[in-house]
């Protein structure tokens, strides 16, 4: 089941997507392996504080994030991971750790590593552990509205 703001939206927008049940998974790779898809097109959401304020980073999962980069490429803010413990709230219908990368949706900034643009399509976490969402990358990116940034390096 998709998380409910999740999936009133994309009805709402009238968007093609499928959803893609399967077996319970912690990580994004994890996820990428259980749904059959590469990991340069499942996305991974990562929570941040930007000087403290939470935003995400979306980024294909084979991809680690940069922290020292994403700060000079904002003008130098004190960037870090968030604690799941900071961004559980943020997400009321969704499991922590399964957001999906719709931080509009959810009042947070989103910022998109430059590499999942190239991709066709994109595939993320729908709100659980067990569901994932398929779309057209051209529709993530007209819905969530990111910032394209090119911040990740190969894990």
């Amino acid at each position: 089941m998709l998380a409910p703001r999740l999936h009133n939206f994309l009805d709402q927008e009238h968007t093609p997507y499928t959803t893609l049940h399967h077996d319970r998974t912690v990580t994004a790779h994890e996820t990428a392996s259980a749904t059959h898809l590469s990991r340069n097109l499942f996305a991974k959401t990562v929570m941040l504080k930007i000087d403290g304020t939470l935003a995400m980073m979306v980024m294909p999962t084979s991809y680690r994030i940069d922290l020292v980069r994403l700060s000079r490429a904002l003008g130098g803010p004190m960037v870090e991971l968030a604690d799941e413990t900071e961004f559980k709230d943020a997400f009321p219908d969704c499991e922590v750790g399964a957001m999906p990368p719709f931080g509009n949706l959810y009042g947070l900034p989103v910022f998109v590593d430059s590499r999942l643009a190239s991709q066709t399509e994109v595939a993320f976490n729908a709100g659980t552990h067990t569901d994932a969402v398929r779309m057209p990358y051209k529709e993530f990116e007209r819905l969530a509205q990111p910032e394209l940034l090119w911040l990740a390096h190969v894990m």
